[in-house]
């Protein structure tokens, strides 16, 4: 039997900040290093002939901003908002997006010894979207990352 290894970026004993958040009943985490700031849901702009995964735009301060509906993007049904959802905001590539997601559960240190990788599938398996998962208490939480699921020309397209 092969050894299986971690594909991230963490070495071992370092700690990271993830804020936690659930998209219908899965938690998702990401590095707060990546986040901005997390908003209250308010409806957004829509934009003709966007991409299926962006409900619209909003105004952040000034600068008009994407909102993405992560659960789609992650392969889910959409999330439909309500007075829990909430808007992260995180920076990707030099862009600001805002996600939208179920609510946001916690903010947590963990240990990268704690990130297990995540198990081959199928062959036609995309696990690139998942730096891991980590296993909690409270459940499996899968990790995220945000420069892998939204790629430079993604981005390029939401700004044209």
């Amino acid at each position: 039997m092969m050894a299986t290894t971690i594909t991230t970026t963490s070495f071992s004993g370092e700690t990271l900040e993830i804020i936690a958040f659930r998209l219908h009943d899965q938690e998702f985490c990401v590095k707060t290093t990546t986040i901005r700031e997390i908003r209250g849901w308010a409806p957004s702009t829509p934009i003709p002939h966007a991409p299926a995964d962006v409900i619209g735009v909003m105004n952040l301060r000034g600068s008009v901003i994407p909102i993405i509906d992560l659960a789609y993007k992650l392969g889910m049904r959409s999330t439909v908002a309500n007075e829990r959802s909430a808007i992260v905001v995180a920076e990707v590539h030099n862009m600001v997006i805002g996600m939208l997601v179920d609510r946001v559960s916690d903010i947590l240190t963990i240990s990268s010894s704690q990130i297990q990788p995540v198990p081959e599938v199928s062959a036609s398996f995309d696990k690139s979207f998942s730096e891991g998962i980590i296993a909690s208490e409270n459940g499996m939480i899968c990790f995220l990352n945000l420069s892998k699921m939204f790629k430079g020309a993604d981005l390029d397209d939401l700004a044209a």
